[in-house]
């Protein structure tokens, strides 16, 4: 059972839930504090349940994703060689980790307020629907990107039961920088997707055409974060965070050239995962300075 469960976590990238998990931390903790002064009593109970709602979610998606996926996964050279395609580990197994997982983000929910727990199937349809997207729509980036954009809003409406301005930009933040750094990913596929019919943005609009869009997206979700320091009340912390992160934008496109995709990897998850890392950090640095 632990070697299936070791094959299932190392399969769906466990590790990089960092990406999203971090800014469902930032929302909680300007839920709690951003007004109040003082978190509620219950704020680590809170706070606990939010992390496992946000293990459980992304779970349940990823391990979806490479079930719907399989039969594409198996035709193509980049994919063939992961576990389920290889045979390594049973289709039975994986669906039984996804039911489990999202069971575990429903229960998450509940726990944390009725309204968390009713939105929580909605939830559950965006982030394991956007598997399908890629047969309809070039736009598929840019569910992924809404996708994980729910992780701060739900964080948000599971301390406050509301939401507000300052989830909703950090949402649109995350969403933007998704999209970007999702498209610059599916580039690897430009000429899969094309054979197989899926529909993605390198498809649609070449490499070259795709990596400009990226550039675009991610000038928009840096003038996003750039929006919530007024918003937040934020001060030079994360001022000198954002420029950090603007310099890892850039650095992340230049790794990346129209006939150079050999450090994509690099691209998407060292530097993604430093981007969410660095401007939460740096907010939460402004926001508990001097309390």
């Amino acid at each position: 059972m632990w070697q299936r469960i070791r094959l299932i976590l190392e399969m769906i990238k466990f590790r990089h839930t960092v990406f999203a998990l971090p800014f469902a931390v930032l929302a909680a903790c300007f839920a709690a504090f951003l007004e109040n002064g003082a978190a509620p009593d219950d704020f680590g109970r809170r706070l606990a349940w939010i992390l496992v709602a946000m293990v459980g979610a992304r779970s349940s998606a990823m391990a979806f994703n490479r079930l719907v996926d399989e039969g594409f996964d198996a035709r193509n050279p980049r994919t063939a060689e992961r576990a389920l395609p290889r045979g390594r580990i049973s289709r039975a197994a994986v669906w039984s980790f996804t039911a489990a997982s999202a069971a575990l983000f429903v229960l998450a929910a509940a726990m944390l307020n009725p309204l968390a727990f009713a939105l929580s199937p909605v939830a559950l349809a965006v982030i394991l629907g956007y598997s399908f997207t890629k047969r309809f729509t070039a736009l598929s980036h840019f569910v992924l990107g809404f996708a994980l954009a729910l992780a701060p809003i739900g964080a948000w409406i599971a301390v406050r039961g509301d939401l507000g301005l300052f989830p909703a930009v950090v949402g649109l933040g995350v969403l933007l920088w998704t999209a970007g750094f999702d498209v610059i990913y599916a580039c690897q596929d430009e000429g899969f997707d094309r054979a197989a019919g899926l529909r993605s943005l390198p498809a649609r609009l070449g490499i070259a055409g795709a990596l400009r869009l990226s550039a675009l997206l991610h000038a928009l979700s840096l003038a996003a974060f750039l929006a919530l320091w007024p918003i937040g009340g934020l001060g030079g912390w994360y001022l000198a965070g954002w420029v950090a992160v603007a310099a890892l934008l850039v650095y992340q496109h230049r790794l990346v050239r129209p006939d150079d995709l050999a450090r994509v990897n690099q691209a998407f998850f060292h530097v993604n995962a430093a981007v969410s890392l660095i401007l939460v950090a740096a907010a939460l640095a402004d926001l508990f300075a001097g309390r």
